[in-house]
């Protein structure tokens, strides 16, 4: 007796009509999200784009008229050295940044690891707290504790004797204070996420690998450099590439701290393109200026990438 022929449905085969009814279902849920990033992302950068091409200025804002200028605007700020100046002011601040961070919150997920569970929740709790808090709330209490006069980390200080009396000093008008301070409120935000994603891979760390280290007479210190260390690169350079972006990003700190002052000590690139574009009106050329930044943040994050997925493909 001949076998009959499965059907498509008892076969699990699709007709062409069903798949493509379900293409098109999947394009009618992903509509909204893509419209909205369409909206607030893609139409922005490219007008940011023209904008860069265009001699876009104070009187373009009211009448709407701007001439085209091809790619003068990058002519003049690759000749400026205010923009040189502030690169590299952005690549030290960057660094600082990012290298005073990653130090304190793997030093904050270490300690985590060693805390009871009571003391570990409070901690945790802290951190989120202070994760949580919003940069411009934060930057304004931040300025306040280092008023002179009357600011708080001045009072402490001067208690301790160490550096004198610093009622009246003003940490905004010192090149190495204002950067200082600035430094110590960006490591001090970035810490809690660094710490709490550190932690959370320390904890999946097997034992198993520190008890076979300990075994062959490894001490803290090495169990921690050669054990430790390697599980964690993969998430350290996560959070470095991701401390890299943000702190290169660094503006409502900076700005309200210390207005990229005195005399341009704390001008990083988004400093000198805010003040190019909404204080000298130059949108042509803070347009540029965002554009550059954008390229070489897209430059040192492909690195960074490439790193990660090969210390992922070493693991």
């Amino acid at each position: 007796m001949p076998h009959a022929r499965p059907s498509p449905a008892r076969s699990g085969s699709r007709s062409p009509s069903h798949s493509r009814h379900l293409t098109r279902a999947a394009w009618l849920l992903l509509s909204p999200a893509g419209l909205v990033m369409l909206t607030v992302t893609v139409a922005p950068i490219v007008f940011l784009v023209f904008t860069s091409f265009t001699d876009y200025d104070q009187r373009s804002l009211f009448t709407g008229a701007y001439d085209s200028v091809g790619g003068r605007q990058y002519t003049a700020l690759l000749s400026d050295g205010r923009f040189w100046d502030a690169l590299v002011r952005s690549a030290l601040f960057t660094t600082a940044m990012v290298a005073g961070s990653i130090v304190a919150g793997v030093a904050v997920a270490q300690m985590m690891t060693k805390l009871a569970a009571g003391l570990r929740t409070l901690v945790t709790v802290v951190l989120i707290l202070a994760w949580a808090m919003p940069t411009v709330a934060s930057s304004l209490v931040w300025k306040w504790l280092f008023q002179p006069g009357y600011g708080v980390v001045n009072w402490m200080l001067t208690q301790t004797r160490l550096f004198g009396d610093m009622t009246d000093t003003d940490w905004a008008n010192s090149p190495f204070l204002a950067s200082l301070s600035i430094w110590l409120l960006v490591v001090w935000q970035a810490v809690p996420f660094i710490a709490l994603t550190l932690y959370a891979a320390l904890t999946q760390l097997p034992a198993e690998l520190q008890e076979a280290a300990r075994l062959d007479g490894a001490g803290e210190w090495r169990l921690w450099w050669s054990v430790t260390l390697p599980f964690l690169r993969p998430t350290l350079m996560l959070v470095t590439l991701m401390s890299v972006i943000w702190d290169f990003n660094v503006f409502n700190q900076i700005w309200l701290v210390s207005a990229g002052g005195p005399d341009s000590a704390t001008t990083t690139l988004g400093i000198f393109a805010y003040t190019t574009a909404f204080v000298g009106f130059e949108v042509g050329q803070g347009a540029a200026l965002s554009v550059v930044t954008t390229l070489i943040l897209v430059t040192v994050t492909a690195f960074y990438i490439r790193g990660l997925l090969r210390s992922g493909e070493d693991l």
